[in-house]
């Protein structure tokens, strides 16, 4: 029974909204830090309980809040509750294993992202899902584990930098996203650097090793096309603003990362070729080392047919044969053996066989 089948079967029976966590599994408490600005002023905070949260939804401008861990149930359902939002809504963010999405309930946006980075230790690409919540006037992120992506939006955000902070919560979630779009192209010159060592092997001496490690890279990447595909079709109805919590201002930013996500999914097609490539380069190489080797044990064979007849001919030692009682008979036949062993190997090489 695998892990996922054995996560999902905790929701089996249960009626629709109930919130069951399904990832991976912590045991560190979850954190929420507040963060209010506009375009004079700027506040930030961490919030002990979520209760703390409460009043601070209220304020002028735009209140973002950023929650790390979402495998605290009953945290994620009373922000729900304070900000009215669907059930299922909730238990979505619980689930970290969904698609990248959008839904819209007119009063907010709900967004699911992947987060990808690269895991060096065991060569491999790793996803984190991101929830957002989008208001009118605030941005609500779900994050699965404590991390710094966010962190050079919050000092652009604090040093006023930028028009983060004469814009809405429309742009706050732009560049959220856009920040996690452009940690995919970190991630894809990671594993580009990767296929290129590959290569360099491929080419010079290809092993086991080297058939295990294009696997590995193949298997990342259609983990990197299931995670970012989906993605292109959120990126394109943002953009079109078809959400009035969409102002036209940010449609153009939002346009930025459509493209940036079709840069993204071109390139992951194109490693996955590569891949596929190498793979026929791989086994061409290998069919080839075995032509050669065969090659080479056919003209041995070939050279040594012949004489092995004159030594099995005489080796009969029948009494008749004329040359058992010449003097110089041993001698001859070895020499008929060079002769014709050389003969052979002129004309394998006229030939252009060796």
């Amino acid at each position: 029974m695998t892990k996922y089948t054995e996560e999902y079967q905790k929701k089996v029976g249960l009626s629709p909204g109930t919130l069951v966590h399904i990832g991976a599994e912590r045991t560190d408490k979850s954190t929420i830090a507040f963060c209010a600005y506009d375009e004079t002023s700027f506040e930030e905070k961490e919030v002990k309980s979520i209760e703390d949260c409460f009043p601070l939804s209220d304020k002028p401008g735009v209140n973002w809040f950023n929650i790390d861990g979402v495998h605290q149930t009953d945290l994620v359902e009373a922000v729900g509750k304070q900000f009215c939002i669907h059930p299922l809504v909730l238990a979505d963010i619980v689930n970290t294993r969904h698609r990248p999405k959008m839904e819209d309930f007119e009063d907010y946006l709900f967004i699911v992202l992947k987060m990808i980075s690269y895991d060096e230790k065991n060569e491999e690409v790793i996803a984190e899902q991101i929830s957002l919540i989008v208001g009118l006037n605030y941005v609500i992120s779900f994050q699965e584990s404590t991390n710094d992506l966010f962190l050079p939006i919050k000092n652009r955000i604090k040093s006023g930098l930028g028009r983060i902070r004469k814009m809405g919560a429309d742009y706050l979630a732009y560049a959220l996203i856009d920040t996690i779009v452009d940690n995919y192209f970190v991630v894809l010159e990671r594993t580009g650097e990767k296929i290129e060592d590959i290569e360099e092997k491929l080419l010079k001496s290809p092993s086991q090793e080297t058939i295990q490690e294009i696997y590995n890279l193949k298997r990342n990447m259609i983990f990197l096309r299931r995670s970012v595909w989906p993605l292109r079709e959120v990126a394109s109805v943002l953009e079109r603003g078809e959400s009035k919590l969409i102002h036209k201002a940010t449609r153009i930013y939002l346009r930025d990362v459509y493209d940036h996500t079709v840069q993204v999914i071109d390139t992951i097609e194109t490693s996955r070729d590569t891949l596929s490539g190498m793979l026929d380069i791989y086994l061409s190489s290998v069919s080839n080392k075995m032509n050669e080797v065969m090659k080479v044990l056919t003209i041995i064979a070939t050279i040594f047919m012949p004489l092995t007849f004159i030594a099995g001919l005489y080796g009969m030692n029948f009494k008749n044969m004329p040359e058992l009682e010449w003097p110089f008979g041993y001698f001859a036949a070895l020499i008929l053996m060079v002769v014709i062993a050389v003969f052979m190997l002129v004309y394998f090489k006229r030939k252009k066989w060796l």
